[in-house]
């Protein structure tokens, strides 16, 4: 049965998002994070031609475990008939509990084929994708924008009330252009003006890599749901420590390096046992053993090895390794 996440966003609580994230939020780290507190989680986003088109790789990404609800399915695309069939398979075969569309991704090899932020330099096709979309399944449509294209055509209250007239159900803004990609600080008083103009939730994305953070976002724009991105890179227990600072409970310390480290082997086992390929599932997972490993003392080291592994067993090795070492210098 789909969860309404409509009774989250208009609750007491402020629901937490994980964000979509090509490469990060995949279905291991999905369940990680919904454990550690996030309230909704989001698919990496899918090519709809890949949908369509049946390829595996968009499958694969399509997949998700019932733990994992309430999840939403990010799409990209750029025809609207082919957004439309792409969430009616979807919405069919898969059952998420709503459709979500990137209007957002900075990435050139989607923008050049006007996917993803490519689209905010079209309002009118951005409408028509929404409506291709929203009349194609019975799921609640969502979209994921920035504030523009470019300085020049930076209007995120005008690109929120597009979307909501074309039928979008909720927004979520991370205020910065397509031109700025992430650099820079996001601009919050445009989130802050977006929940001004909107009379549909809006979810506050952009710059949160701690429960202070998360704190100050809603405090400063009244959003009615904070989604974190590249905060939670190695970091899963941020859901945790930004549910406290929204409540004013007392935020919790993050894991020591052992918790760590169980933490990112947890999550290295299930994400080599979701991947058919072994091998490919710990080259891709380095990413992983980078951001788990960062701030450490001598980390530099570390993850110079972690980078070159090929299973599981060597980042054991590797990490029971670095223990043994560090707990040598603390008691010699």
């Amino acid at each position: 049965m789909n969860t309404d996440v409509f009774e989250l966003l208009e609750g007491s609580s402020i629901p937490l998002y994980l964000a979509p994230q090509a490469g990060v939020s995949e279905s291991p780290f999905r369940r990680l994070c919904r454990r550690f507190g996030a309230d909704v989680v989001v698919s990496e986003f899918v090519s709809a031609a890949g949908i369509v088109m049946g390829t595996p790789r968009s499958s694969d990404y399509l997949r998700f475990d019932e733990a994992e609800r309430p999840i939403g399915i990010q799409i990209f695309g750029a025809e609207p008939s082919m957004m439309a069939d792409a969430s009616a398979l979807v919405a069919d075969v898969y059952a998420p509990d709503y459709i979500d569309i990137n209007f957002g991704c900075p990435v050139k090899k989607v923008v050049k084929r006007n996917g993803g932020s490519g689209c905010l330099r079209d309002l009118d096709l951005a409408a028509r994708i929404i409506r291709a979309v929203d009349d194609a399944t019975l799921l609640p449509t969502t979209v994921k924008i920035r504030s523009g294209f470019d300085e020049a055509s930076r209007d995120p209250v005008g690109i929120g009330l597009r979307c909501q007239d074309a039928g979008a159900r909720a927004v979520c803004i991370h205020p910065r252009t397509r031109a700025d990609m992430y650099s820079g600080q996001a601009r919050w008083s445009e989130i802050q003006a977006l929940v001004e103009a909107l009379e549909v939730p809006v979810i506050g994305n952009g710059d949160i890599v701690c429960g202070e953070d998360a704190r100050r976002m809603y405090d400063q724009t009244a959003c009615a749901g904070v989604m974190i991105a590249r905060g939670s890179h190695g970091d899963p227990w941020i859901f945790s420590q930004v549910r406290a600072a929204l409540d004013g409970d007392p935020v919790p310390p993050a894991p020591g390096i052992v918790e760590r480290f169980e933490i990112c082997l947890e999550h290295a086992r299930n994400a080599i046992e979701f991947e058919s390929d072994r091998k490919r599932a710990i080259i891709d997972f380095r990413k992983h053993l980078g951001w788990y490993t960062k701030g450490l003392p001598d980390g530099r080291r570390l993850r110079t090895e972690l980078f070159q592994v090929t299973s599981l067993e060597q980042v054991e090795e590797l990490l029971k390794g670095y223990l043994s070492y560090h707990e040598s210098l603390l008691t010699a």
